[in-house]
């Protein structure tokens, strides 16, 4: 079974990093797996067959076709999250991929930073280092926030916290913020944790990139 997980890998042009942060294991697990030195565990399997089309009597046995179907890769993107007993999720700079929006366009084009291992914590696509003030005390600037990307704006959950690109004059101005209904047809009010904010009406149209915050880091600073 290890040499067709590899297989799969190959015939889904992916790199390591790629399936082991699908599988939410690091990628010296997935190539241990690879080379036969690991076993494939019950819920790698399963992710192999649910979320990637993974026919499994071929992974089990050879026979028949590699995939049930065309694979879907962003089926999970709209799947009920559950906690993953341990996962990898990328951290990315914003400097570095030039904006949130070339992030969620290509993210698997796009190298991070390092990665977040963090037990028993919802299906992350990445995380960012937060710039301002305006969710403080709850986050400040410097702190981590793990993300999962929304494709839809109609996919969002009134009053609760995302992460935002903005256009603001042809600029992209990034945000974390709480999203509530706006009395305005075709806006959304943008909410700080911050009292000092006040609280922002924007056009939906505006609204470039959306993920929902799945949690964060406080980042302490010792002198």
């Amino acid at each position: 079974m290890n040499e067709r997980v590899k297989l799969i890998r190959k015939q889904l042009k992916m790199t390591q990093e790629q399936l082991a942060q699908r599988l939410g294991i690091g990628k010296a697990a997935l190539s241990m797996i690879e080379t036969g030195k690991a076993g494939l565990s019950a819920r790698n399997r399963n992710i192999l067959v649910q979320e990637l089309n993974v026919n499994p009597e071929w992974l089990e046995t050879g026979a028949g076709n590699m995939f049930n179907a065309e694979p879907d890769l962003t089926a999970y993107m709209h799947r009920t999250d559950n906690s993953l007993p341990l996962q990898s999720v990328p951290l990315y700079s914003i400097e570095g991929t030039a904006g949130l929006v070339p992030l969620f366009t290509d993210q698997h084009q796009q190298k991070p930073l390092n990665y977040i291992h963090i037990p028993n914590l919802p299906k992350c696509d990445g995380a960012i280092y937060i710039v301002g003030d305006s969710m403080y005390p709850l986050l400040k600037s410097g702190d981590i926030v793990l993300y999962k990307q929304l494709r839809n704006i109609d996919d969002i959950f009134w009053g609760d916290m995302y992460l935002l690109s903005i256009d603001i004059d042809g600029e992209e101005y990034i945000t974390v913020k709480y999203i509530q209904k706006s009395d305005r047809p075709g806006y959304v009010k943008l909410v700080s944790q911050n009292p000092h904010h006040a609280d922002k009406e924007v056009e939906i149209s505006r609204i470039r990139a959306i993920a929902l915050v799945k949690a964060s880091i406080r980042m302490n600073s010792i002198r």
